[in-house]
């Protein structure tokens, strides 16, 4: 079994998520919070060393249309300090509607109110390690 850790970025809270490539599913971790796209390295170290994951997968956000924008630059300068930091290998993915999809799906299962409460990062993160290990799964 596998193990990797998928993170989707933003400026104020990254979400994390844990899949293994063996099922090809994940599960959401936490919400990270974030000062001006800067984390609280001690929290990743921490997910980093519980779950000694294999690498790390990275949502990197885009316009729309595929055009880079200021957050996707951001999410770029994280995924390569997780590499100088961690000496893992880590992934970029496509991002683009996993946090629509993420609060369609928390409200498909807890309604209105499960919008509020439930963290939609992680759950952003989870949809984002999914799809990276579906695309990268190697045939049988």
């Amino acid at each position: 079994m596998t193990t990797y850790l998928g993170f989707d970025f933003g400026m104020r809270r990254i979400g994390v998520a844990v899949g293994q490539t063996d099922t090809g599913t994940a599960q959401p971790l936490e919400t990270l919070r974030v000062r001006d796209g800067v984390p609280q390295w001690e929290q990743i170290t921490r997910i980093i060393t519980e779950w000694q994951p294999a690498g790390l997968v990275v949502g990197i956000p885009l316009k729309m249309d595929g055009e880079t924008q200021e957050v996707t630059h951001a999410a770029k300068r994280f995924a390569n300090r997780l590499k100088a930091h961690y000496h893992l290998p880590v992934y970029h993915t496509d991002e683009r509607l996993t946090s629509v999809e993420a609060r369609s799906r928390i409200f498909e299962a807890t309604g209105y109110k499960g919008l509020v409460k439930k963290p939609i990062d992680s759950m952003a993160a989870m949809i984002i390690l999914e799809a990276w290990m579906r695309e990268n799964r190697t045939p049988l």
